[in-house]
């Protein structure tokens, strides 16, 4: 009997062993499916558990894309359906022929829109000394010293054969050309093939961006991409220090002294920051941003992608637009940190690399000869010396020691680098979003900024999506109206507010054409790569046969005359007509709430969908006024 229920127990435990390898194996396999499943597919994930950080929060379904209401907020600009610009590059370029001069290898220097800048404009100087160019080497720091861009060195490169050129001036090259250069054809279309055709991100950076914009779309509504371009370089060079407080004014007068000692920024160091803000030379806080696009007429759960790789101030600047919008979300919350991490590629151990010096021999000797000194009562020794490090988040340390910046850490460089990448997964969504609008177009040399090329290419790419160029001066002086009760504004300047936003979808567009194109042919990049803009009657004039006519467009490669209002004549003519959309359709506007009700969660309609019947009749009262 002993030996049957031994054997009954081994059974049992033959077959226990047996399931449980068989529950280990199917366990493995589930792991290695969804393993898979969120690397490969995790867009598609449909769960109540969500790898963001973004939960969306809709109070009532969108507006249907045929009523008024959408049309206003995310419908093309149309006066701007007529600009088409050419999605082709074009076909036909002069023989550069098959013998080169010699080589050019360049060396960029800078942030991202700097280095995209400097990449076509040195394709564009190749060009003019037929010369070969060589894959630029691009670097994230100005820290070394570079060499300007001197014609005469063509003379060089003939007799050496190649030359190298590092751009660290920032901007671009084009206002270095003589002035017969600077508006040639050839040249600017060419600078637009290299920016909108030739170049690529590498393909981790545009698969992880594709990835955030499903994501962003995912909800089933239009979104609006914001780029702050409050960097602490913009702000210094302006002079834009009193809109902060505390140790954040410290560091941007810090850093303006520094400029000026190296001959970047002219003038005195104290600035009269609300003069500056009144001018229009200091970018519009998010407080500010978040304003106009409610009084506009964005609702509170609009989506509000936040671009850019850095805003000065930290997270607590965006806290008042973060209470206007529920849904107010960037790069980190609609990412992993795996898959940001995915696409820096292998990188080296940085703390194993760099051990700590040890003490020196005298060092050593004369601790020894302390511990052996005569006999006790003796003096302690002085505290061993601590390192000097400082507080990256608060830089307070070297503000009050040096007057000079810290050297760069080797980590603080590896950021620099990395920060490159996050401004090109932005670039991407900026230009895909369905409505742009920036709160400054200037860096910390007086160039375009990164939210300039992104105007530019929407501008190229599509140029009846809404991008709005709001005028920070006439903005400052509507907000100076209210700033006694900023958040309980009446109908006039709601309506004051909704005209100016409208009116700068086509004046902002034309003024940035005779302001942008000196700096940078990036930011508007219209009518030169897009269409012809003189009349084909003056083609006749100057052309003998009809048949030449068409031979001059052909070798222009531009298939289409340019929308009349963009002529000079008619553009004062028309100034202070309505640019857009008539006042009419603004008839379903919820007004004056910049924030939601009090005492409501976040899972409820609020105090906005209580007042919406009222505030619509509100809005309707105020159009069959100005109407009349």
């Amino acid at each position: 009997m002993k030996g049957e229920g031994k054997m009954v127990l081994n059974s049992r435990m033959k077959w226990v062993g047996l399931v449980g390898l068989v529950l280990s194996a199917f366990s493995l396999f589930i792991h290695f499916l969804l393993a898979r499943f969120s690397a490969e597919a995790v867009v598609d994930y449909q769960s109540s558990i969500t790898l963001f950080s973004w939960r969306p929060i809709f109070e009532s379904p969108l507006f249907p894309i045929t009523s008024p209401m959408y049309r206003r907020l995310w419908g093309p600009v149309r006066r701007l359906e007529f600009l088409h610009p050419d999605a082709n590059p074009r076909g036909h370029y002069a023989d550069v022929g098959s013998q080169t001069n010699g080589f050019i290898f360049v060396r960029i220097q800078g942030g991202f829109h700097e280095i995209r800048n400097s990449i076509c404009d040195v394709v564009v100087v190749s060009r003019l000394l037929n010369a070969t160019l060589v894959i630029p080497e691009i670097q994230s720091t100005t820290s070394k010293k570079g060499i300007r861009l001197n014609f005469l060195q063509i003379t060089i490169m003939i007799k050496h054969s190649v030359v190298e050129l590092v751009v660290s001036e920032g901007g671009c090259l084009q206002a270095t050309l003589p002035p017969q250069l600077q508006h040639n054809e050839e040249l600017q279309r060419l600078r637009c093939r290299v920016a909108f055709h030739a170049l690529r991100f590498r393909q981790e950076v545009q698969e992880l961006a594709t990835k955030i914009l499903l994501r962003l779309r995912a909800p089933g509504r239009p979104f609006i991409a914001y780029d702050p371009g409050m960097t602490r370089d913009a702000l210094a060079y302006h002079g834009c220090a009193e809109l902060f407080q505390d140790v954040h004014t410290e560091l941007i007068q810090h850093k303006r002294s520094w400029m000026m000692k190296r001959g970047i920024v002219k003038g005195k160091l104290p600035v009269n920051s609300a003069k500056q803000r009144l001018n229009g030379s200091c970018p519009l806080m998010p407080e500010e941003v978040g304003i106009l696009l409610r009084a506009y007429g964005y609702s509170w759960d609009t989506i509000i992608y936040v671009s850019g790789g850095e805003v000065f101030g930290g997270q607590r600047t965006l806290i008042p637009l973060h209470s206007m919008f529920e849904n107010v979300v960037d790069r980190t919350s609609l990412s992993t940190p795996w898959e940001l991490t995915w696409i820096y590629g292998r990188e080296a151990n940085l703390v194993s690399s760099y051990p700590s010096t040890p003490p020196s021999i005298e060092k050593e000797m004369k601790h020894e000869a302390w511990k052996t000194a005569g006999p006790r009562p003796r003096p302690l020794p002085p505290p061993p010396a601590r390192p000097k490090s400082y507080n990256i988040e608060g830089w307070w340390g070297w503000v009050a020691e040096s007057d000079n910046e810290p050297e760069s850490t080797v980590m603080e460089l590896r950021t620099n680098a990395h920060k490159l990448l996050w401004e090109a997964i932005d670039y991407v969504i900026c230009i895909e979003a369905d409505v742009f609008i920036p709160g400054f177009d200037r860096d910390g040399k007086g160039h375009p900024n990164f939210a300039s090329l992104v105007m530019g290419h929407r501008l190229y790419q599509s140029a009846a999506l809404k991008t709005y160029r709001p005028d920070r001066k006439e903005v400052a002086k509507l907000f100076e109206k209210i700033q006694d009760h900023l958040y309980h504004a009446n109908h006039t300047w709601l309506k004051s507010v909704r005209k100016h936003m409208r009116k700068r979808l086509i004046d902002g567009l034309i003024e940035a054409s005779t302001k942008s194109k000196p700096m940078s042919f990036l930011s508007h990049p219209v009518p030169e790569c897009s269409c012809l803009m003189y009349d084909s009657t003056e083609i006749e004039v100057h052309a003998s046969s009809p048949s030449t006519q068409s031979q001059v467009q052909a070798s222009l490669g531009i298939a289409h005359q340019c929308p009349a209002w963009m002529k000079s004549d008619l553009i004062l003519r028309s100034k202070d007509k309505d640019n857009e959309e008539d006042l009419d359709e603004d008839d379903s506007t919820s007004s004056g709430l910049f924030f939601r009700q009090g005492g409501e969660n976040h899972e409820s309609g609020g105090g906005e969908s209580n007042n919406k019947e009222e505030a619509q009749m509100d809005d309707q009262e105020e159009l069959e006024g100005g109407e009349r």
